[in-house]
């Protein structure tokens, strides 16, 4: 994977400032809703590969940039695989539930710059029925392809914050930027905190057509070779469709 691209953020303030518009708009947006999802961003702190994640258990509209935690890509030594909790981190509150999984995307994913988990409603739905737990959402319209692939994978069902959902998502995500979780939500990754919400917004409305196609009939579905000039295509106008 290549270079994560750099956000376009002096300060770490201001890298805070964004990450806690992004998680409101989620919100606004119509992808989020109460205090659940969560956003991150990477960032680096004295030559360390970190990451800023927003915190567990805390409304969107009271969140400030103080609450927002810092903690290393590379898991520290010693430190538990089952931990609820990281065990090194610089805040004043706890990291989202969800800490595992944003610090696990990063470590294998060097292209991602920014991510974000919503329990977007639509994409929830589907992710809720045995059918995606297997196909995912097919290529049922060409615009699958912002997600990096033929279709959007779901990855199978696992315990919110575990090791175990981390390992599940890294490999729905293999050679894609956005995948749903099973019984949970969705995930977009890109390489700035724009296009990771770009893509979590696109993905939903892809969900929701889907669904509502589904209420319909059997939608038709774009064949590989169709789908191969969507990818040749988008590679020429934008090279990263969301970033």
């Amino acid at each position: 994977m290549s270079e994560p691209t750099r956000e376009p953020y002096g300060s770490e303030d201001a890298a805070r400032a964004a990450i806690v518009d992004a998680a409101r708009r989620m919100n606004a947006l119509g992808i989020n809703s109460g205090r659940a999802g969560n956003v991150s961003m990477r960032w680096h702190r004295g030559g360390a590969d970190g990451l800023l994640v927003t915190p567990s258990a805390l409304a969107y509209e009271a969140m400030t940039v103080d609450d927002l935690v810092w903690l290393p890509v590379e898991a520290p030594a010693g430190e538990d695989a089952g931990a609820e909790q990281p065990l090194r981190c610089d805040g004043t509150r706890q990291p989202s539930s969800e800490w595992r999984l944003h610090r696990d995307l990063y470590a294998s994913r060097g292209d991602a710059g920014a991510i974000v988990h919503a329990h977007a409603p639509f994409s929830t739905t589907l992710a809720c029925l045995p059918r995606i737990h297997v196909e995912g959402i097919p290529a049922f319209h060409y615009m699958i392809a912002v997600a990096g692939g033929d279709d959007i994978r779901c990855a199978p069902y696992a315990m919110f914050g575990t090791a175990a959902l981390s390992a599940a998502a890294r490999t729905a995500l293999e050679g894609r930027r956005a995948c749903l979780l099973a019984q949970h939500g969705l995930v977009a990754l890109s390489g700035t905190l724009e296009a990771a919400l770009e893509l979590a917004v696109e993905v939903e409305s892809l969900a929701r057509i889907y669904w509502q196609t589904l209420q319909v009939g059997e939608p038709a579905r774009l064949d590989a070779a169709a789908m191969a000039s969507v990818h040749a295509r988008f590679a020429r106008y934008r090279p990263d469709p969301t970033g």
